[in-house]
């Protein structure tokens, strides 16, 4: 598997109206519910759980998003240090498939920390939606 990560400086995207940074008390049942809801739509064959505690850790960011007031997604962020955070996880529910809120929490994430003045957000796999953003970056070997 190859991995990427998103040069935030080479980005200029606008932050959805529709988001608030959920932690520091995230609505870990409602967050629960959507994952769950997430990985079935996906039809995934094994699925990693996300505790509790993930949604609750100082060192992590939620930021929801949300459809006529109801949360329908969200985004789990690892804050490294003041310049890189990794995208743990993304998870919505797909009632309203034209959000397009893969794409558009991802385009937000990047407004919003580059604004805060991180440089990178590392993004796990490098699938092919994801080399669509600005910035995108393959990692290379050590």
């Amino acid at each position: 598997m190859l991995y990427a990560k998103i040069n935030l400086l080479e980005t200029n995207y606008c932050l959805y109206d529709n988001y608030r940074i959920l932690t520091p008390t995230p609505p870990t049942t409602e967050l629960q519910k959507i994952y769950y809801e997430y990985c079935k739509q996906k039809k995934f064959k094994s699925v990693m759980p996300i505790f509790d505690s993930e949604f609750t850790d100082p060192k992590n960011e939620v930021i929801g998003y949300f459809d006529n007031n109801v949360l329908v997604a969200f985004s789990l962020l690892r804050l490294f240090d003041n310049e890189n955070l990794e995208a743990v996880q993304f998870a919505w529910d797909y009632k309203n498939p034209k959000l397009r809120l893969g794409i558009n929490s991802l385009q937000t994430e990047c407004a919003l920390y580059k604004q805060r003045g991180y440089k990178y957000l590392y993004l796990g796999g490098a699938d092919e939606y994801k080399s669509k953003i600005d910035g995108f970056e393959l990692l290379g070997p050590v």
